[in-house]
């Protein structure tokens, strides 16, 4: 590390910027070299969600406070050859990423699962995991903090149970439109209409004392013609327009009931104690 010396408990949870100021991420796991036991590499999860988990070297890196510097630029970090969580460095993983890096490797003998360098003197050994407790390397298994989520993040030393819970409730939305139209239609209406006429009557008379005068007036004899004139009614139609009524759209509420479903998750929590006195044991919540 170029003879810097950190403790493990120094890079847990610091933010790593890259040489132009760029944030890469959190420190999630530290590796130590078990030769030395000093740290030789720390991971950092990148990309999106944090779904990459990218190894940076120690070499030349520098801490102040909550900040670790790395001289490297950001994209560099963020393809560096994958290394899953949970598995030690392999002497091919390690001898990858200081080929990426562009620092020279031990070249050394190999006893363990890797060959480190420290300080430019090979050793042999095994990079591990840090414990939060000893800050030793440890084999297979590592644990990287107190009360740590071994799939995830640092925690405090408490698992935190949650659930998804329902809430329903209305939103307002259009649901249709309506509107008045006015348009012309025709029919044939019949109505009966009484009506009158006038008819020619002949009406005779004999020749009486009372109307003797009037017979014999006028000459003996002549040519004479009376007209008179037949009236008569005729069913005729008129049309007058008058307003029949008023239309007007208006809009009323009407309370009804629906139903709504929805898959909600909740989060248990199970102890299994494997231990000699609570071999069996198991508590769900």
């Amino acid at each position: 590390m170029a003879g810097n010396t950190y403790s493990p408990e120094t890079l847990y949870g610091t933010t790593v910027y890259d040489n132009d100021g760029d944030k890469i991420g959190k420190v999630d796991e530290v590796y130590l070299d078990n030769a030395t036991n000093q740290p030789e590499w720390v991971s950092v999860k990148t990309g999106l969600f944090g779904s990459n988990v990218s190894l940076i070297p120690l070499n030349s890196a520098s801490v102040s406070g909550e900040r670790l510097t790395v001289p490297f630029e950001k994209a560099k970090v963020k393809d560096a050859p994958h290394h899953d969580p949970g598995r030690e460095l392999s002497e091919r993983d390690e001898d990858d990423l200081y080929a990426y890096y562009g620092i020279a490797s031990s070249g050394g003998s190999v006893t363990g699962t890797s060959s480190t360098q420290t300080s430019g003197t090979s050793t042999t050994g095994t990079a591990g995991y840090a414990s939060a407790t000893t800050g030793h390397a440890s084999t297979g298994t590592g644990v990287r903090g107190a009360g740590h989520d071994t799939s995830g993040p640092n925690t405090d030393d408490a698992m935190t149970r949650s659930k998804e819970e329902l809430r329903v409730g209305t939103e307002t939305r259009e649901a249709g439109r309506a509107r008045l139209r006015k348009y012309i239609t025709s029919e044939t209406v019949t109505r009966s209409v009484p009506v009158s006429h006038e008819e020619l009557v002949v009406e005779r008379e004999p020749i009486t004392e009372a109307n003797r005068g009037a017979a014999y007036s006028g000459g003996d004899l002549t040519e004479e013609e009376h007209e008179v004139i037949l009236h008569e009614e005729r069913a005729v139609a008129a049309k007058e327009t008058v307003p029949v009524e008023r239309v007007r759209l208006g809009t009323q509420t009407v309370t009804g009931q629906e139903t709504v479903s929805a898959e909600v998750r909740e989060e248990h929590i199970e102890l299994e104690d494997d231990t000699a006195r609570g071999t069996g044991r198991t508590d769900r919540r």
